[in-house]
């Protein structure tokens, strides 16, 4: 009989699976490689999704198009491509928030990611509103429940919770974009938080967001929170193209509008 805990029976399946990989994705550093093994590696990544801009201009909603132009956002939404779910945790498991800048290490590489990387890469900029959940009081006198409410399709309804259902056309798009892609999250996706509506507030009204501040805080709390599954994964690929990161067999896995 068996007496190996199964604890330790799963860190060796594991190991196994990913045979003498483990060496070259974290450069033989054993305290990261443990760290994999027992945190990360099981670690669910968000599934991708991808704004057809195409679909939004057949359907006449030149509207929300224009909002998103706005926002400069038009080109990291249509991001699609190989993604690579190894990788992806490999690069969450090693980041680090220096300064502005996100700092990760995979397969021997380091890589800074500046400000002028994320405006070639995804075409963000670090400027706009930086808003996030101890500061949302930078929309002036918001109201969770008020904005809501004046989004329904219907003014009359009665609502016990903020969801995307009950929104108009445009607004409803805006939030699941939102909470798909831009601040996606493991479930729960139409329910709307108080941060999801001053997002959605601010791209209404034209008010700058800085997405890049946005992504980063969402990075970190998927990192520190094990109930968020790890965002950005054709983004994180992105990166690592840009780095030149060799992913010649590597698993990877499509992403297509």
């Amino acid at each position: 009989m068996d007496s190996t805990p199964p604890t330790s029976r799963r860190v060796k399946s594991r190991a196994v699976r990913f045979g003498g990989r483990l060496e070259g994705w974290f450069s033989g550093d054993n305290d990261l490689i443990e760290r994999y093994r027992f945190e990360t590696s099981t670690k669910v990544i968000n599934n991708p999704k991808v704004v057809c801009f195409d679909w939004l201009k057949i359907q006449k909603l030149d509207i929300v198009i224009r909002l998103l132009k706005d926002q400069s956002l038009r080109k990291f939404l249509k991001m699609k491509g190989n993604i690579y779910p190894d990788l992806t945790r490999v690069f969450y498991t090693n980041l680090k928030f220096e300064g502005n800048n996100l700092v990760s290490h995979v397969k021997g590489v380091d890589m800074e990611i500046t400000h002028d990387v994320w405006t070639v890469v995804a075409g963000l900029k670090y400027s706009g509103l930086r808003i996030n959940k101890g500061n949302l009081g930078v929309v002036e006198d918001f109201n969770k429940v008020q904005y809501n409410k004046s989004c329904l399709k219907n003014q009359n309804a009665q609502v016990r919770t903020c969801s995307v259902g009950g929104l108009r056309l445009d607004e409803r798009l805006l939030a699941l974009i939102v909470t798909w892609i831009l601040t996606p999250r493991g479930s729960n996706n139409s329910v709307l938080t108080e941060e999801d509506l001053v997002y959605i507030l601010c791209i209404m009204k034209k008010i700058i967001i800085n997405w890049i501040h946005i992504i980063k805080e969402h990075m970190q709390n998927a990192m520190r929170l094990s109930d968020y599954h790890y965002p950005y994964a054709v983004l994180i690929s992105k990166f690592l193209l840009y780095f030149e990161v060799n992913i010649e067999d590597e698993t990877s896995e499509l992403v297509k509008s």
